[in-house]
């Protein structure tokens, strides 16, 4: 069976996912998380943030992840931020872990978001994704899939962030396999890699992993060029599906 729970009070951060046998999300002992406001920088604690309506820029990893949600039932909770509301829903079964998101704002109006999702994972683990796949690596370095970067260790003082652009489903192998898919018609859909093994930040290196499905094709907002931030559409609402599921090793 596949579980996930939550933490609406803290910015709806997913605080357990728990599939094939194993715990995949991360945390780091961060107590200043329980006192973020909006538009505060942001607090690395680990599970999975929402990033809405930007991941990198202003304000940092956007607005939601910073506010109290609201419970509408058991599985279904909301967050209102400036200009938009968001609204998601979980769906478990034995396989797979199915999240449905509705965004509620002005047509027109653009945005990223991302599964800002930190992982548990060892150093033999990799990332697969489809072959050629467009990679941005951060410092502007661009290249084809797969890139040294799929191996997620051993630690060696790195830091580096890639956007996998134009690729909706990737695999994390570590014996077990864990796949992320994003299914947003008419949208663009990517994924997000953070490769921090001990080299950031400066002052107090630790190790975190961050496989991150995503709408758009950059980091921040305020590059998005035509067609690279998703649009809200003309009925004002915005609809997109992350499925997640694992399969045992062996």
């Amino acid at each position: 069976m596949v579980t996930v729970t939550a933490d609406l009070a803290l910015g709806g951060r997913w605080t357990s996912l728990r599939a094939a046998g194993r715990e995949w999300l991360w945390h780091r002992d961060e107590p200043a998380r329980s006192t973020v406001e909006p538009g505060a920088a942001f607090v690395d604690a680990g599970g999975l943030e929402e990033c809405l309506p930007t991941i990198r820029g202003l304000p940092d990893h956007g607005d939601a992840w910073s506010r109290p949600w609201t419970a509408l039932d058991p599985a279904t909770a909301s967050v209102a931020g400036d200009g938009y509301v968001l609204r998601r829903t979980f769906a478990a079964s034995d396989a797979t872990l199915v999240v449905s998101y509705a965004l509620h704002a002005e047509p027109g109006w653009r945005f990223l978001w991302a599964a800002h999702a930190l992982l548990d994972v060892s150093p033999a683990a990799e990332l697969a994704a489809p072959a050629g796949t467009e990679t941005r690596i951060d410092g502007g370095a661009v290249a084809p899939w797969p890139t040294p970067l799929g191996r997620l260790g051993p630690d060696d003082g790195s830091a580096t962030g890639a956007i996998l652009v134009d690729c909706p489903s990737v695999t994390v192998v570590d014996s077990e396999r864990l796949t992320l898919t994003l299914d947003a018609p008419g949208q663009p859909v990517s994924t997000a890699l953070w490769r921090n093994l001990r080299g950031w930040p400066a002052d107090g290196p630790y190790r975190s992993i961050g496989v991150e499905p995503m709408l758009g094709r950059v980091w921040d907002l305020a590059d998005a060029g035509p067609g690279e931030a998703a649009v809200v559409p003309p009925s004002g609402v915005c609809e997109w599906r992350l499925t997640i599921g694992a399969v045992p090793s062996g």
